[in-house]
């Protein structure tokens, strides 16, 4: 069983990775960023705070109820590894974000909570990865369950509130090396955490021992 502390570094971990990671949400923080200034965009990032309460409930609830069925879980597991390795993909094959890609419209907090509210990845990132993680720790400690929950919003829509200031100050940011590597780094750290929940699903599965 992870620490708290581990849980909670988990959590920052992955709300980084999900937060820098190209999508919809920080295509339109970085939209809103350059037609405006920072304050739009930073209304944008706090989307999530908002649209994915109901979706870690809906998942929670759920999962819970399927929490004593190991095949079920296995799958589950698995089907987390496959999309956090789809990240990983998505982030090693990254080349930057253009500027022609961002949406030319004028967008607002209600856009960017549309924005979040119809995008898979969270659904599919608390359904596969998330809800799981909670509702195995919260069973021995809640707190610790609480703290990676704590730890993935406060990267998720900490990072893309830091995105919003560094492309308000430098614009052409966005096209440089620093994104780049940034985004292929956090693609190796998710390789990993893709082969853990891998490894995991295996295990309640009954392929690997240890489950």
């Amino acid at each position: 069983m992870e620490t708290p502390f581990e849980l909670l570094l988990s959590g920052v971990v992955m709300g980084l990775a999900a937060g820098v990671s190209p999508g919809p949400l920080l295509a339109l923080v970085i939209g809103e960023t350059i037609r405006h200034d920072r304050r739009m965009g930073i209304r944008v990032a706090l989307a999530p705070l908002i649209t994915d309460v109901p979706i870690v409930l809906l998942s929670l609830l759920l999962l819970s109820r399927l929490s004593g069925y190991r095949t079920v879980l296995g799958v589950i597991s698995l089907a987390g590894a496959l999309f956090i390795g789809y990240l990983a993909y998505e982030s090693l094959r990254s080349r930057g974000l253009e500027a022609e890609g961002i949406p030319p419209r004028p967008r607002s907090f209600r856009k960017g909570l549309i924005t979040n509210l119809l995008s898979p990845h969270p659904y599919l990132f608390w359904i596969t990865v998330g809800a799981p993680v909670v509702i195995r720790v919260g069973q021995s400690s809640l707190s610790a369950a609480v703290l990676y929950i704590l730890g993935f919003y406060a990267l998720l829509v900490g990072s893309k509130v830091a995105v919003a200031v560094i492309v308000d100050r430098s614009k052409a940011w966005i096209h440089g090396r620093i994104y780049v590597c940034l985004i292929r780094a956090l693609g190796v750290v998710l390789v990993v955490f893709a082969l853990l929940f891998l490894r995991d699903g295996l295990r309640l599965l009954g392929v690997l021992p240890g489950g």
